[in-house]
Parts: C-alpha cells; sequence; structure tokens
C-alpha cells in the first residue's frame, strides 16, 4: 500500500514496515523532504526581512557568550557525526550520520553569522574565551569514545546526552529571544528533533538485541549528565534568569534522557 502523503517528507512513513521505515528515514531524500521545508527563502537561517533590535550592551553580551556556548555543542556534534560514519553498523546510518554531520555544519555556520551580526569581529577568539569549562570537558570526553569507535557510547553521549540539552535549551531560549536569533534557533531544533530520534531507535534496538549495553550506557550517561546539566543551568541563567524554570528544564532533560530505560 502506498504510504499518505504529509506535508513534511511527502510520504507518511509510520505506515510503513520497520525495515522500511528506517530505510527511509535514515535518507537523503528523507532529510531533503525535510530540510527543504523551512529552509526555503531563509539567508543563514532566517528570512531576509526578520527584523533586528536594538541590544543594551550588557544584554548584548550575554547573548554573544551563550551563542558561543551554542558553537561549542555545534562543533562537538559536527565532529561527532562525521567521525562516527567509520564505526557506524550499516549503511542507513553511516548515510544518515552523513546528513547529521551536514545539518551541524551548517547550524555551526548560521549561529557564527548571527555572531557577526552582533559585532564579534573574531569568533573564533571569542567562543574560544568564552567557552564554559564543563563544555570543554564534555567535548574532551566526547572525543575519547569517539576516537575508540566506542558506537553506543559515543552515539548516546552525542545524540541522546547533547543533543536533548540542545533541544531543551534552544527552544526555551527561542521563546524569549530577539526575533533573528529566535528564526535560527527554531530551525536549528527541527533538525535537533531528528537528530534525537535516530540516536534513541538506534540504541532503543540495540538495547533489545543486547542488554548488556545497559550498564555501559548508564556508566556514561553518570560521569556526562553532572557535566551537561551545570552548562545546562548556566546557559539557561543567562538565557531566563529564574532558577524554578531552570531546574523545571532540567527535569524535563532527566526524564528525556531516561526514556531509554536505565538510571
Amino acid at each position: 500500500m502506498a504510504p499518505r502523503e504529509d506535508a513534511e517528507s511527502g510520504v507518511d512513513v509510520h505506515r510503513w514496515d520497520p525495515g522500511a521505515f528506517i530505510e527511509h528515514t535514515r535518507s537523503f531524500e528523507f532529510w531533503f523532504g525535510a530540510v527543504g521545508g523551512y529552509l526555503e527563502g531563509s539567508t543563514y537561517g532566517r528570512r531576509d526581512e526578520t527584523p533586528e533590535v536594538a541590544f543594551e550592551a550588557a544584554e548584548r553580551d550575554r547573548l554573544i557568550t551563550v551563542l558561543c556556548n551554542y558553537c561549542v555543542g555545534e562543533t562537538i556534534a559536527l565532529e561527532g557525526a562525521g567521525a562516527l560514519i567509520a564505526a557506524a553498523p550499516d549503511r542507513a546510518s553511516k548515510i544518515f550520520l552523513s546528513t547529521q554531520t551536514v545539518d551541524e555544519g551548517r547550524h555551526l555556520e548560521v549561529l557564527v553569522h548571527r555572531l557577526l551580526e552582533l559585532g564579534v569581529t573574531d569568533p573564533e577568539v571569542e567562543i574560544e574565551s568564552r567557552t564554559m569549562p564543563k563544555l570543554q570537558l564534555f567535548r574532551e570526553r566526547h572525543w575519547e569514545l569517539v576516537r575508540r569507535g566506542d558506537w553506543d557510547a559515543a552515539l548516546f553521549a552525542q545524540n541522546v546526552i547533547l543533543e536533548e540539552m540542545e533541544f531543551s535549551v534552544f527552544r526555551r531560549h527561542a521563546e524569549l529571544a530577539d526575533p533573528r536569533t529566535r528564526e535560527l534557533l527554531l530551525g536549528i531544533v527541527k533538525d535537533e528533533r531528528r537528530h534525537i530520534g535516530f540516536g534513541e531507535s538506534e540504541l532503543g534496538r540495540r538495547l533489545q538485541q543486547d542488554p548488556s549495553v545497559a550498564p555501559r550506557l548508564a556508566e556514561v550517561r553518570a560521569e556526562l549528565d553532572p557535566l551537561v546539566l551545570d552548562c545546562f543551568r548556566e546557559t539557561l541563567a543567562e538565557v531566563s534568569g529564574a532558577e524554578s524554570e531552570v531546574e523545571d528544564l532540567a527535569s524535563t532533560y532527566l526524564a528525556a534522557v531516561g526514556r531509554l530505560g536505565f538510571a
């Protein structure tokens, strides 16, 4: 039976058998349809007519700091997605990671362009000087997993832990952000949802096939969660300043990461 058409991808993949579903949703064909729906007519992640606002100096500086750290997060995912292609266990996963690599490169590009719009003359210097220490530690630990070809642990760190943090933070920041920043963040969030879905489905299948994977992922989570939560709280404090809201969103993140079923 031919699948129904829908607005985003042109097909209702949920009516396919699991093998066809995985094959299609990890394909370039699906990726083209997904990103084409919200990138058409945009330049560096936003429409040309989206207005700029006047920032007070302190507000502008806080935004630059937050965006610099977003750049580091996207760089972690960019480097990881590209390097993990060699470790991916099957062709469909390799193809998906190639689409994710492009996504992450584009995210980094639009964030750097936003820094330039805000008056940053040397983004590389600003990003390096403003990176949160805990985020740098996460980057180093994640790269160790990638370098070793530890598929399960590296994918978990990247497409579940890191992407869930970014998804939660970017969505909340978009609600409070100026129009240009909001528009590019909402575009990034649409990609993050797809990346998270890949990580959760791939690791969910791996856990069903080999339950012994669970203790390894629990170990990685125990090490990386504190780093992520510190970054989470520090970033959201810059964005909203409401401690209760920060804790609520942190709880949402923890519940999302815990969906795979281990503490």
